[in-house]
């Protein structure tokens, strides 16, 4: 009799956790997920765990790899051009509904890399522009919204390829369990901890109301200008529909907008992103007033390129966040290739769109009034990590003062 690599326990204890603690579902409100086919024992116990808390109608969206692949090998050139945007748009009307959403993510974090980039580019792009309507609403948080992750085989043997499969995705399955912080006999009332110690990083840095950070680290010497009336967040938050959320399952940033016209200098990332399939590695980019105009990598440039031309506002951030260098998810030693992992074990930025609920009010400023605070606009938002153990971060006020925040990585 073989013993199931990853615990159905610690699965309960993770839909429990994505419904009360991720999304705060609320009695009536409706749920879209949407999750790898290899993923459906956690589907499965996230709906009834749903339903318990009192869902109207729980819809899931399952994609499957071998299909994705099948496109790629078999299709004719137009069709990377386009995308299922009466499936996005039935999702962006579901989210105007109130719906909440839940992504479950476990996908090959390499699935296409030996697929043609153009192609794979093409592809990215349609669901880019088809996705919009339906992402602004995330973005915008005007919903409550989570994301949690499932250990499949495909991301496990990438993971860990020296292990056999059953070894690899129980090893993976633990790391993901341990830093969503599931193991403990209360998993709910552990993370009404974190987020109390997160919120004071925010409140400090909101006391702060710095007018940039200053990054500094081998290969990197950046002065992020923060926008006009930002708001640093991290952990739980309320979404403008009113419902407090952990949008992000596990967490360990605290983050904010910065101004897109306001980012000087170079940055060298310190971990691998993991894009649409393929790798991209030792990003090095110049930024100037806001816009990078040099970028390059030793891995997946070409990719990297067709990333930064996605549209006008690919080329600037919508993100800074700050993780301490001795976070959980970094002192596990494991690199996930997986973007929720990754970000959280490290410092990071984000090209493209910003989130509206970084600003004082958010909930109630227009597109316009946003990017005249300095708010970045796009069809994309890709994290990519610069956070290491020798990074020293200042806080520069209004008048020039320098405030330590990092200092070799950890919080000042």
């Amino acid at each position: 009799m073989t013993t199931d690599p990853i615990s159905p326990e610690a699965l309960d204890k993770l839909a429990d956790v994505a419904v009360k603690v991720g999304l705060n579902l609320q009695e009536g409100q409706d749920l879209v997920i949407t999750a790898p086919v290899e993923a459906l024992p956690l589907v499965r116990r996230i709906t009834a765990a749903a339903y318990r808390a009192g869902a109207g109608v729980v819809t899931p969206i399952l994609s499957d790899a071998g299909i994705t692949l099948a496109r790629f090998e078999n299709a004719q050139d137009a069709s990377f051009d386009k995308a299922a945007d009466w499936l996005y748009a039935g999702m962006a009307e579901a989210f105007k509904g109130n719906a909440a959403r839940l992504a479950i993510v476990g996908e090959d974090p390499m699935l296409l890399a030996e697929q043609d980039p153009e192609k794979v580019s093409r592809a990215g792009k349609a669901n880019s522009i088809a996705y919009k309507p339906a992402l602004e609403k995330i973005a915008n948080f005007d919903i409550n919204w989570t994301i949690v992750s499932y250990p499949t085989v495909a991301w496990a043997s990438r993971v860990f390829p020296d292990l056999p499969e059953a070894e690899a995705v129980e090893k993976l399955a633990n790391a993901l369990f341990s830093s969503s912080r599931v193991l403990d006999a209360d998993p709910v009332t552990n993370w009404t901890d974190h987020n109390a110690n997160l919120r004071k990083r925010t409140a400090w840095l909101n006391e702060q109301r710095f007018d940039a950070l200053h990054f500094s680290g081998p290969g990197t010497d950046l002065t992020v200008g923060l926008a006009e009336d930002h708001e640093w967040h991290g952990g739980a938050s309320t979404a403008t529909n009113g419902i407090t959320c952990n949008p992000n399952i596990p967490t360990e940033e605290v983050f904010t907008t910065p101004h897109s016209a306001r980012v000087d200098g170079v940055v060298r990332s310190t971990k691998p992103l993991s894009h649409q399939g393929s790798l991209i590695d030792d990003i090095e980019v110049r930024f100037e007033a806001g816009k990078i105009v040099e970028a390059k990598a030793s891995k997946g440039e070409a990719v990297l390129q067709k990333l930064l031309d996605s549209d006008e506002g690919a080329r600037r951030l919508g993100e800074v966040a700050l993780v301490p260098h001795s976070s959980p998810i970094s002192q596990s030693g494991v690199l996930f290739y997986n973007t929720l992992y990754d970000e959280n074990a490290a410092c990071h930025i984000a090209l493209g769109q910003c989130y509206s609920k970084c600003f004082l009010n958010g909930g109630d400023l227009s597109s316009e009034e946003i990017a005249a605070r300095g708010g970045n606009s796009s069809m994309i938002h890709v994290d990519w990590m610069i956070g290491s153990a020798e990074m020293d971060i200042d806080g520069i006020l209004h008048d020039g003062t320098r405030v330590p925040v990092f200092r070799k990585g950890e919080w000042a």
